[in-house]
């Protein structure tokens, strides 16, 4: 069986999209499969009794945004957030990440709406640019968009969200290696360690 890494995410977390940054890197050194658990991470925090402190004080919102600009340039990759991304449908998003992981381009989508949202400039909040940003990662957009309007995809992320949280997920990004829990960006050494271990 290959070594896995899951993936717990939420599109609002920038950490989370420089994760996803490092995973070609991680795959070429470990040879881990990415599983992908999206979530509603302001649900989940309710359930789990955390709180989003970098929206509640300022200052800490302030270094935030200084330390995401320090990880990008180590990482060597954009970090440029949307000007339109507190317009998007993001739990639109969320449901056709999990009808994208059904049909097998959970990477792809992930990678390309991450890329979008916290290094692009592309409208999300309009469907038509949703569906053309997948269709240039060789998804049929409009069709996935289609599919994840179904009620069931509404439920799964409800499943999903419980899931996460009973497994002791408290915030976005989360990562098992097996019953080892690793959260944010700045644990990817341990992640690697973990699997090389595994």
């Amino acid at each position: 069986m290959p070594r896995q890494i899951e993936f717990y995410f939420d599109f609002l977390s920038p950490y989370s999209y420089l994760a996803t940054t490092q995973f070609p890197h991680i795959r070429a050194e470990t040879g881990a499969e990415i599983v992908y658990r999206p979530f509603r991470i302001l649900e989940l925090m309710k359930l789990v009794g955390n709180r989003p402190t970098t929206v509640e004080c300022k200052s800490k919102g302030i270094y935030a945004g200084a330390d995401i600009q320090r990880w990008a340039a180590r990482y060597h990759v954009p970090y440029a957030p949307n000007q339109h991304r507190r317009g998007f449908d993001h739990d639109l998003l969320r449901r056709a990440a999990l009808a994208a992981i059904e049909q097998g381009h959970g990477d792809t989508f992930v990678r390309a709406v991450y890329g979008a949202i916290w290094a692009g400039d592309v409208n999300l909040a309009e469907r038509s640019n949703v569906a053309a940003l997948l269709d240039q990662g060789g998804v049929d957009g409009e069709a996935l968009l289609k599919v994840a309007g179904d009620a069931r995809y509404g439920e799964l992320l409800d499943e999903s969200t419980q899931a996460a949280a009973q497994r002791g997920v408290f915030g976005s990004p989360t990562f098992f290696v097996g019953d080892q829990m690793f959260f944010g960006n700045d644990r990817l050494d341990f992640l690697v360690e973990a699997l090389k271990a595994a």
